[in-house]
């Protein structure tokens, strides 16, 4: 009985000194997490009052997420009676090592500086990166997330992105659609050119400035074959490639212009 109570008054002197600091505590975390995020919520708000750049809005608000709620985990550690002086010495060192550890995932972040600060893509632009191609979703502190023709998310590291080739198909505003299509030798060119470029003209997502362009490329073993060229926005792409291949099927059998394919030959002697 003696040992029970004597463990009964140590455990009571225990939550005497510790109860309210644990407390204070889990109360400073809660209200400092519903701060930060009325705070981002407000940044957010002004940021895009303002027009900010999509990527370079998100980019500084998950920035300043992540540096407030260290913030708030080193308020909460300081309430609990850790000494902030030798606990900042332990964080420095730790740093240090967890620095070396992640040489990549610091060359991300800087990377995603670099990219947030030369701007060579932005949100919904497409792009072809580290051999993937796709629209860009997001741009995060380590990572750009892509979104692929295939509509499958890719996730590329920002240090490859900023120091790799970077192929954007957005940025001019506009894009040049290449098909190549060959035709008989015994085919009247000059016909095959008029009767494609008006099959291109009338295609309403097909630009008129830079024109759409049909010029013979080359003098193949069994056909001559035509560049048609149509240019369109980045996100017709799609619709004018499969609209100029069928259209160009269409508009050749339509004009008797023979489009050739291979023959096997037997000789029977």
């Amino acid at each position: 009985m003696e040992n029970a109570e004597i463990w009964i008054n140590k455990g009571i002197d225990f939550i005497m000194l510790y109860g309210p600091k644990v407390i204070g505590a889990i109360l400073i975390y809660i209200i400092g997490s519903w701060i930060i995020k009325k705070l981002i919520g407000v940044a957010n708000k002004g940021m895009t009052k303002q027009q900010y750049d999509e990527s370079l809005r998100k980019f500084l608000l998950n920035l300043a997420k992540w540096a407030l709620t260290v913030f708030l985990i080193i308020t909460v550690i300081s309430t609990l009676g850790v000494e902030t002086t030798s606990f900042a010495a332990v964080i420095a060192a730790a740093g240090l090592a967890i620095g070396l550890a992640l040489q990549g995932s610091l060359s991300n972040f800087a990377g995603g500086v670099l990219l947030i600060i030369f701007k060579p893509y932005k949100i919904g632009d497409l792009i072809e990166a580290q051999g993937v191609l796709g629209s860009v979703k997001e741009i995060e502190i380590f990572t750009t997330k892509l979104i692929t023709p295939e509509n499958k998310l890719a996730i590329v590291p920002n240090g490859a992105m900023a120091n790799g080739n970077i192929v954007n198909y957005t940025a001019e505003g506009k894009i040049r659609v290449d098909t190549t299509v060959g035709v008989d030798y015994g085919s009247d060119l000059q016909k095959t050119k008029e009767v494609l470029q008006a099959m291109l003209e009338a295609n309403p997502k097909v630009l008129k400035d830079p024109a759409p362009t049909v010029n013979v490329s080359e003098l193949a073993d069994s056909s001559v074959n035509l560049a048609v060229r149509p240019f369109c926005k980045p996100e017709d792409y799609w619709d004018v490639y499969f609209a100029t291949i069928e259209g160009t099927k269409k508009t050749l059998d339509g004009a008797g212009i023979e489009i050739p394919y291979p023959h096997e030959v037997q000789i029977n002697k």
